[in-house]
């Protein structure tokens, strides 16, 4: 390679990397933990509603959780969705010695629904009160997170919000891969601006913890109207915006976790399942591809290169560029690492964990081209 082309390539992924680098810090200002309302005054009612398949590891934790909650008056609805395991069995008995706690049987799943959005509607039409917060099993709830996730939802006059729990890694793939939810979320969605914009494009949300209100979630049709998808984190915010609602995000590092998968094969067939409705799906894997491997790779391996051959035959001013572009590369990571109290040993693997974030969805877009399918909880899943 020409000495020319050199300092071109490291100047482009200076710019790649500086623009989510530059975003991250602008982000991380107004991407704030929910706070909690003032003491006295008529706690809020809510339903919490959570939909279970197989969930008998799990299960008998949440409801746990969920009935410690604090400043509010709530019932617990758990929709069992056809489990094989002892799920029903756990929450019955847990309903049968706390009158907050509720079972429903799913209905068998119809034709082009997604089971997750189909129980969930179900779990809708069941809940008695007003204010609603849609909750997955593998997520631990602080006692006070209902009540703070509610009052985020008044205080930002929004008709959804949606927090990002603190993932709990436990296998190789979930502890390179998980922390990039956050890098992607605030490297790439202007949050300020799209608390002014409501537009659908800029609408963003985490399919684990939802909260809305009965009229919102009926003017936008719910998950009624997402009844295909599988990936509600987006699906569901747009929605609401196309609806003319407006939606928000905040941070739930401190008022809840999630442990999603038990295993490596698990985070990648999670992740695949829903890629071609986010980054992977044919309209934005080309650019996601070129801001992801241009700004968190390219500057890598420039650097790595010049220092294995001594920067022999590089330009004076590619040298600096390129040691630039690597260190805004990693900035996001470690920023991320200490507010969301994520592995910073995951955070120096940052590059690996995009090349194969990046490979989950190119495959997961060919699958998608060649028709083939694939199955989740038991269930085979639509070709997205």
């Amino acid at each position: 390679m020409s000495p020319g082309w050199i300092g071109v390539i490291a100047g482009v992924g200076l710019l790649l990397a500086a623009l989510p680098a530059a975003l991250t810090v602008a982000n991380l200002r107004v991407f704030r933990p929910p706070t909690r309302p003032p003491r006295g005054g008529r706690a809020p009612e809510v339903s919490v509603l959570v939909p279970a398949r197989n969930e008998a590891a799990a299960i008998g934790r949440l409801c746990h959780d969920v009935l410690a909650s604090e400043g509010v008056d709530l019932e617990l609805v758990i929709l069992d969705d056809d489990s094989r395991d002892a799920t029903a069995e756990i929450v019955t008995g847990i309903a049968a010695t706390d009158p907050r706690v509720r079972l429903i049987r799913g209905q068998v799943l119809p034709a082009g629904w997604c089971g997750k959005q189909h129980a969930c509607w179900q779990l809708s039409q069941a809940a008695r009160h007003d204010a609603w917060v849609f909750l997955d099993v593998d997520v631990s709830p602080s006692p006070d997170a209902i009540v703070r996730a509610v009052a985020f939802l008044d205080a930002s006059g929004s008709s959804l919000v949606s927090g990002f729990p603190r993932q709990v890694t436990t296998s190789f793939l979930d502890w390179l891969l998980l922390p990039l939810i956050h890098f992607i979320l605030l490297g790439f969605l202007p949050l300020a601006r799209s608390r002014q914009d409501s537009a659908p494009g800029m609408a963003a949300g985490c399919g684990q913890l939802f909260v809305t209100r009965r009229s919102g979630y009926a003017r936008a049709g719910g998950h009624e109207a997402i009844r295909a998808s599988l990936h509600d984190g987006v699906k569901l915010p747009r929605a609401y915006r196309r609806a003319g609602l407006r939606t928000d995000i905040f941070d739930a590092t401190d008022i809840a976790s999630c442990r999603m998968y038990e295993r490596s094969a698990d985070v990648w067939r999670g992740l695949s399942k829903n890629a071609t409705e986010g980054i992977g799906s044919p309209a934005t894997i080309v650019p996601f591809t070129i801001l992801l491997a241009g700004g968190q790779v390219l500057p890598v391996v420039l650097v790595t290169w010049g220092l294995l051959t001594g920067w022999q035959a590089w330009p004076r001013l590619a040298i600096p560029l390129a040691v630039a572009a690597a260190a805004l590369a990693w900035v996001p990571r470690f920023l991320e690492a200490v507010r969301f109290r994520q592995s910073i040993t995951s955070a120096v693997a940052h590059p690996l964990g995009i090349v194969v974030f990046l490979a989950i969805q190119w495959i997961a877009l060919a699958r998608k081209v060649f028709g083939i399918q694939t199955s989740w909880r038991g269930r085979s899943l639509p070709v997205q």
